[in-house]
């Protein structure tokens, strides 16, 4: 399948509370340069939103497209991670493959074949190599580190992960879905809901908003108690 390309962005949020500078360092990528911006993440400019929904059976889930190379990703990575839990609300994560990333193609294909084994060991894989983003420069740390992770969890990994391509096309869907949808930069967050005015809601500062945008969502779908009916 012919690669597609995405112009994203690729954040490095620099405005922590804490005092770890957390504001978007964004990486424009258009070809054949790359444009380095400092400003305020924008609001996505939507192409469709249609794919932005909870699973069935969930009232509020977070939707996060991310690339795995990116380091605002791998900030914001334990956060969402925690909040999910906290919650205990579906967390949906999606492929952007941004072209000029070395590694984050393969790791996205690794990440789906540890998801064949099982999808909470694939989203492990993800949270681990999130989890060690400046150790991690070349293709061949990649492959030390997945052979590490793999090793960890008594798992031989064969000589090549996807030997017809299916998963790398998988991860090509998503960064379909993610141009679809008119995605420009990553990590790109919503809040989804069901049965909600307003359907989904963006995060662009998962350190300050992200906890109110679930809760306002939460009680947005909150069920109606039916009214009582007075007895004469």
């Amino acid at each position: 399948m012919p690669e597609t390309s995405l112009p994203v962005r690729c954040g490095r949020n620099a405005l922590n509370r804490a005092g770890i500078f957390l504001g978007l360092a964004a990486f424009l990528l258009s070809a054949p340069n790359i444009h380095a911006q400092f400003a305020p993440p924008p609001l996505t400019h939507f192409h469709d939103a249609s794919p932005l929904h909870p699973p069935a059976g969930a009232r509020v889930a977070i939707v996060e497209f991310a690339d795995l190379e990116c380091p605002a990703c791998a900030a914001a990575n334990p956060l969402l991670k925690a909040t999910a839990a906290k919650y205990g609300i579906p967390w949906i994560r999606h492929d952007i493959l941004i072209p000029s990333h070395v590694w984050s193609k393969t790791a996205a294909v690794n990440a789906r074949w540890f998801d064949v084994k099982s999808k909470a060991l694939g989203d492990e894989y993800r949270d681990y190599i999130f989890a060690n983003p400046r150790s991690i420069e070349t293709t061949g740390e990649l492959t030390q580190f997945t052979a590490s992770f793999a090793q960890s969890h008594r798992i031989s990994i064969p000589f090549s992960v996807d030997p017809q391509g299916r998963l790398m096309a998988a991860a090509q869907s998503d960064n379909e879905l993610g141009k679809r949808i008119g995605i420009t930069r990553t990590p790109t967050i919503f809040i989804v809901t069901s049965n909600s005015k307003v359907p989904y809601l963006e995060v662009l500062d998962p350190q300050t908003q992200l906890y109110s945008t679930i809760d306002t969502a939460l009680a947005d779908t909150r069920p109606v108690a039916p009214a009582k009916t007075a007895h004469k």
